[in-house]
């Protein structure tokens, strides 16, 4: 049976493939087990210390421009390693992370937006009142080309993707205007392009 969900929902696995930061560690003063000795004590200071125990924070280096990542499922928060270049949004950035993981616990196994009332809630708890859903620090953007499009059945809505889609995804805008929020087969996302890499030929 194919793994159901829905496009744009918050949680995705985060790959298991984690960089050594050590190296970076030294000059700024910071270690994995001190970020996540405070991630988990402010779970706990907020009520989550269930989750605290099985928290896990790491260094990633797949993280290219985004500062940081949650995955709830995994109960991981990735941090970018080139955060070790400006020490002093480190704790924000975590609590940031945090913030979603907590907004998330909070809720049990109901849907709610990434950046949502519930997540902001959770930021004014963990001290980063009006915090922005993105970061503007200076990290090299990647480009990458859409070469597969997807489309709703019903809005048409049309979603670009780099990678091709390997598990059965639906449009959340119609899943949660005609079904509480829950997949719905009859929106699932169909291929509609698919544009091939050019290959240089010597």
């Amino acid at each position: 049976m194919p793994l159901l969900r829905q496009l744009e929902f918050a949680f995705h696995t985060v790959a298991a493939s984690l960089w050594d930061a050590s190296r970076f560690a030294e000059p700024s003063g910071y270690r994995d087990i001190d970020v996540q000795q405070t991630a988990r004590e402010l779970m706990r200071a907020n009520g989550a210390a269930r989750i605290a125990a099985e928290l896990r924070v790491e260094w990633n280096s797949r993280l290219k421009t985004a500062a940081g990542r949650a995955d709830y499922r995994q109960k991981l928060i990735s941090l970018n390693p080139r955060l070790l270049e400006h020490p002093a949004e480190i704790d924000r950035t975590l609590r940031h992370e945090l913030a979603h993981v907590l907004a998330q616990f909070r809720v049990g196994r109901r849907r709610i937006l990434p950046h949502g009332v519930e997540w902001r809630q959770a930021c004014r708890d963990l001290g980063i009142t009006d915090e922005k859903r993105c970061h503007n620090l200076p990290f090299p953007a990647r480009r990458y080309v859409a070469r597969f499009m997807y489309r709703c059945p019903n809005c048409r809505q049309e979603f670009p993707r780099v990678r091709r889609v390997r598990r059965a995804v639906a449009c959340l805008a119609c899943c949660r205007t005609h079904n509480g929020g829950e997949f719905d087969a009859r929106f699932r996302l169909r291929l509609v392009c698919h544009v091939e890499r050019s290959r240089d030929i010597s």
